[in-house]
């Protein structure tokens, strides 16, 4: 079997992760906390693939070649410490996060995360996991805003737990299915538009049932 090639991460995933449970057994579990880690810890890693990586892998165990829990755990591990990291980062650096003092933090993207702490609240940092470039930068923020960290860290188990869950769930169930398999570029695709909508649906149902929810209290 060829060598593990890093540029397959991005260009054939599930290649990728074949050839590296290949020559490297267990290790996959180690290199896909790292991937995640530095997704979420490292606000200019934010490139690295996310929600699409996760449904490969989980079509990938389907296939046989790693179990579900250790990818699900290894993952979730992996995100959890790289929010924790960058939320301390965010706490360190303070205001400095948004006035532009900080010449490698990307101005537009804090200030689109900002704004969607601002309307959406601590639940935030649950719902940017499911969205790309914004899970990298929520984090930060919520350090530089004071975020609580009991609550941050709730929120991001939370989080954590549901988005690899449903996305390496999604891949283990359906990955292998040959409607998906022979068409898994357009089922990325369309994953990828799901996961930048349904936080938004999300969070518009949520404010949905709580003004109900209000209303009734006072009625």
């Amino acid at each position: 079997m060829s060598q593990v090639h890093w540029a397959d991460l991005f260009g054939s995933m599930d290649r990728f992760l074949v050839t590296f449970a290949h020559h490297y057994g267990p290790l996959v579990y180690l290199a896909l906390a790292l991937i995640y880690l530095m997704q979420t810890g490292l606000v200019f890693m934010a490139f690295l693939p996310g929600d699409s990586l996760l449904f490969v892998a989980g079509a990938v165990a389907a296939g046989g070649q790693f179990r579900l829990d250790m990818l699900i755990a290894s993952v979730v591990v992996g995100a959890v410490l790289g929010n924790i990291m960058n939320f301390w980062l965010g706490v360190w650096l303070g205001r400095k996060v948004f006035d532009g003092r900080v010449a490698w933090i990307d101005a537009a993207s804090i200030a689109k995360t900002r704004g969607f702490f601002e309307r959406h609240g601590g639940k935030t940092v649950m719902l940017a996991l499911f969205v790309p470039l914004l899970r990298s930068f929520a984090p930060l923020v919520a350090g530089a805003m004071s975020m609580t960290p009991a609550k941050f860290n709730l929120y991001t188990v939370i989080g954590g737990l549901g988005w690899v869950g449903i996305f390496t769930g999604a891949g283990y169930f359906f990955g292998n299915l040959p409607l998906v398999r022979d068409h898994l570029g357009v089922v990325l695709i369309l994953g990828i538009i799901a996961a930048l909508i349904g936080p938004f649906l999300a969070a518009a149902i949520w404010r949905l049932v709580g003004g109900r929810v209000r209303r009734l209290r006072r009625s």
